[in-house]
């Protein structure tokens, strides 16, 4: 497994790369933040660690287009003090953030439960209520739309279709999303249904995902 750094502390990237290898994971970077995003995609990686505050242009913009070409992983690293660097993250697109200073373990872990998730399961394709979603591809089709959701919105869509109109609890969905004993903001589930229904408006489907107060989403 691949991790692409995007860190412009020199001293917490190397010890970043460190970790990484230590833990059996192969790290790369470069110094080019103004062709950034283009290296990140020719190189492939399984997963982005992003930091926020680069120069030149900030995580932000990076992870927005980066959203706009591929739906590649991404853990941002965040600012303690600032919650809006949290719910910025997530709005865009990420899969995940840690706020720095971080542990190293945490951040293990995360990295680990993200790309857990993202491996291909049993099914690859599912159709229920004429949507059609194609997992390895984080694919949604309606119609003759398709669009691309990031993996996080592909991994609720896919939970939600195999329960079949059943009531799935925002418990058992955090569960599946975040594999992990760190704690995870609730809003984070919230920020990620609502962005999949906004995507899913845009191919022509409405209404397809319902929120039962007290229980948690049904289709």
């Amino acid at each position: 497994m691949t991790v692409f750094i995007v860190e412009d502390d020199l001293i917490l990237k190397r010890e970043l790369m460190k970790i990484l290898k230590a833990y059996g994971y192969e790290a790369v970077t470069t110094e080019r933040y103004d062709e950034m995003v283009d290296t990140i995609i020719s190189s492939k990686p399984d997963l982005v660690v992003l930091d926020v505050n680069l120069p030149l242009c900030d995580g932000y913009g990076i992870l927005k287009q980066l959203r706009q070409n591929s739906a590649i992983p991404v853990i941002m690293l965040t600012s303690r003090e600032s919650e809006m660097d949290e719910l910025m993250s997530i709005n865009l697109g990420a899969d995940d953030y840690v706020t720095k200073p971080y542990n190293a373990q945490i951040l293990m872990a995360r990295i680990g439960a993200v790309l857990k998730r993202v491996q291909p399961i049993e099914q690859t394709l599912l159709t229920y209520k004429e949507l059609s979603l194609a997992i390895e591809q984080n694919k949604v089709t309606y119609g003759q739309k398709s669009l691309e959701l990031t993996k996080n919105e592909s991994r609720i869509l896919w939970l939600l279709m195999k329960a079949q109109g059943n009531i799935m609890s925002r418990e058992t969905l955090m569960n599946e999303l975040w594999q992990s004993d760190v704690f995870v903001d609730d809003n984070t589930l919230t920020v990620n249904v609502n962005r999949l229904r906004k995507k899913l408006e845009q191919i022509g489907i409405e209404d397809y995902i319902h929120t039962k107060r007290g229980q948690g989403y049904s289709i």
